[in-house]
């Protein structure tokens, strides 16, 4: 019957199937001509010829030059439009809202930052979220309508029960159990959440160390400690998306903290997060010690240590030092889990660089039955809001590039 949905089999089905399977070798290879997609998805020049006419008919493609280098006329290329879509993707933290916008390529068009300092909230969430999208819209030079998803990243979990944002007493105005349906009713776009740390597992799952593999861990150290758990190749979020706070974990080398959620603190942070650098750097002798923001301080001696262990042994002392309380916690992950891997983000881990991670390395390879590869993310520049793109982008190819419908 006309107009209704295809079903297995069909040629409604199976066209469309083709048609995704060209638009995702346009993401991956960029542009290509007919005969290379033909050869890559199997299909012949007259269905690939179809094909291509069909995804430019519906905008999803663009002819763009022609292939240069042999002899005769060159062949026609093609892309996927990039104005099919565009997704958005925000990451908070107490300090600010980076919002970013990127089209269907992936290609990041607007990127902004809405600073959100002090203890309470000079505006209510949702002006500050709305305010930090349209900041990065107005970058791209699009309208809020243009976006088809938005992802928001925070520290802690909303809790898929009541609604509330648990983990994370430090972010101020986020915990009203209302907030997620006055997000709705303000965003004219679908819009979903995660966890910080989660995305930039994402990230580095889709675009950094962890491509490839369906099982691993990774280590977030930056405003605090956290880890992400992709078992089986999907993310591992737990019965409350409480799964990964390990910051709350209990290791030795720290007394015991009771109703760590309400300190928002615990073992593990107190142990080897990013504030646990300068205190440790001045019990070894170290000079220097810059002013500002912990996170910038610890990873900047992280990074002169990193530099001067060889020759200096308070450097060296620092960098030893920290490994064995990073590898603390991590002991106890790996001998729960087992993973393939685990990826060291954030820059608390990653300034330190190759130094820290070989360190790292050994002494969790003495405290742990298992013994993953650790590797440093390859995801740099700002892990979480590239993840929450990601996430974004995944869901909207999902329904943009769906031509059965």
């Amino acid at each position: 019957m006309a107009g209704t949905a295809g079903t297995p089999g069909t040629p409604r089905v199976l066209r469309a199937m083709n048609d995704r399977a060209a638009l995702d070798l346009l993401l991956e290879h960029g542009p290509l001509s007919r005969t290379r997609i033909g050869k890559l998805t199997g299909l012949s020049k007259p269905t690939a010829s179809q094909l291509l006419a069909r995804l430019e008919a519906a905008g999803l493609v663009l002819a763009t030059g022609t292939t240069e280098g042999r002899p005769g006329p060159g062949a026609q290329l093609y892309e996927v439009n990039p104005a099919a879509a565009y997704a958005a993707g925000l990451d908070v933290t107490p300090e600010r809202i980076l919002a970013a916008i990127a089209d269907i390529t992936g290609r990041t068009v607007g990127r902004y930052e809405l600073p959100t300092p002090g203890r309470r909230p000079a505006a209510p969430v949702v002006q500050q979220v709305t305010d930090a999208l349209d900041g990065a819209v107005k970058a791209a030079g699009l309208a809020r309508a243009d976006l088809h998803r938005l992802v928001i990243g925070t520290p802690g979990a909303f809790d898929p029960n009541t609604g509330r944002l648990r983990y994370a007493s430090h972010l101020p105005g986020w915990h009203s159990p209302t907030l997620l349906d006055e997000l709705a009713a303000a965003l004219p776009m679908p819009f979903e959440y995660e966890n910080d740390v989660n995305l930039v597992a994402l990230a580095e799952q889709r675009l950094g160390a962890a491509r490839g593999h369906a099982d691993f861990v990774l280590l977030w150290n930056q405003e605090g400690l956290g880890a992400a758990l992709v078992l089986g190749g999907r993310l591992h979020r737990g019965f409350t998306g409480g799964a990964g706070e390990v910051g709350f974990l209990p290791v030795p080398g720290t007394p015991l903290v009771r109703q760590v959620t309400k300190a928002n603190s615990g073992g593990y942070q107190e142990l080897a997060g990013s504030q646990a650098v300068p205190k440790l750097a001045r019990e070894l002798g170290i000079t220097g010690i810059p002013q500002g923001h912990y996170t910038q301080v610890a990873a900047t001696l992280l990074e002169r240590a990193a530099a001067a262990a060889e020759d200096d042994e308070r450097h060296r002392a620092l960098l030893t030092a920290y490994a064995t309380r990073l590898a603390t916690g991590l002991a106890s992950l790996v001998s729960v889990l087992d993973p393939e891997l685990v990826v060291l983000s954030g820059t608390g881990l990653t300034s330190g660089g190759e130094a820290l991670r070989a360190l790292v390395q050994a002494e969790l390879e003495e405290l742990a039955a298992s013994r993953p590869r650790l590797v440093l993310g390859g995801v740099r520049e700002h892990p979480v809001v590239r993840g929450a793109l990601e996430s974004a982008l995944a869901t909207t190819r999902d329904e943009i590039f769906d031509t059965s419908r």
